[in-house]
């Protein structure tokens, strides 16, 4: 009886449709000036911590290493995947994320490799400010969150509750899920280290920086949640929008 309640809901839900997205160029950034205060900060983070240990670790740690502990992290991010895909009513993908995780699990040693990939079966991202926009809420403004860089309301929101809801935290206790923790941060600092270059033009080379990051930000989201009307994608390096911010 349960069980039915939950996916009449559910689908009542999904009935409402997605969310309307914001056309092309729109900006909606009501907080410019302490999100220009937190990016600061963040650059500033960036320049003294990250940027460092990701350069470090780059060096010093092999790829075949790097990629590993990259894949780890990227595996364990797959039940929360699951959970989305189900909530969002997406049924091929909840079972591609879920052949995924279990391949990868036995197969691949427990995600340190990614036999998956290899059989052409790719992990279907997605997260909870993607459930949220399929249930119809608004993208809300952008903010810049510290250390965690740009986001809007509804992702900010979708964050908290993938964080509080992944699967992987009620059934991995300590130490495993410190191990966790740190396959996390290692994957963060390759990622780091491999788009160091574009990272670095953005923080330290851009005429605003901020400005540069807001509109790659918005438009490769809202790409994504466009899914398959890429003619509309806005590409922020060709296209120009009127900032209504500007001096």
């Amino acid at each position: 009886m349960k069980t039915a309640l939950a996916a009449t809901f559910l689908a009542g839900l999904a009935a409402c449709g997605p969310a309307t997205l914001p056309g092309e160029g729109v900006i909606n950034d009501p907080s410019e000036v302490q999100n220009r205060e937190v990016h600061a900060f963040n650059v500033a983070v960036d320049r003294a911590i990250v940027r460092p240990l990701s350069v470090g670790a780059g060096n010093a740690v092999p790829e075949p290493v790097r990629q590993g502990i990259g894949n780890f992290a990227d595996n364990l991010d797959q039940p929360r995947y699951v959970l989305n895909n189900l909530l969002q009513l997406r049924i091929d993908d909840a079972l591609a994320n879920t052949f995924r995780f279990a391949i990868n699990s036995t197969v691949g040693l427990g995600g340190l490799l990614d036999p998956a990939s290899g059989i052409g079966l790719h992990a279907e991202a997605t997260d909870f400010g993607e459930t949220l926009h399929v249930w119809g809420a608004p993208e809300g403004a952008y903010v810049v969150l510290p250390v965690l860089g740009p986001s809007t309301s509804r992702d900010t929101v979708g964050f908290v509750v993938d964080r509080a809801m992944n699967p992987v935290r009620f059934f991995v206790e300590p130490p495993e899920s410190y191990y966790a923790t740190a396959a996390g941060i290692g994957g963060a600092l390759n990622t780091r280290y491999r788009f160091s270059d574009t990272i670095d033009e953005l923080y330290y080379e851009s005429a605003d920086g901020y400005a540069a990051a807001r509109i790659l930000y918005l438009s490769n989201r809202r790409f994504e949640l466009r899914g398959e009307a890429q003619d509309d994608y806005f590409d922020p390096y060709t296209d120009t929008y009127e900032d209504p911010y500007a001096q």
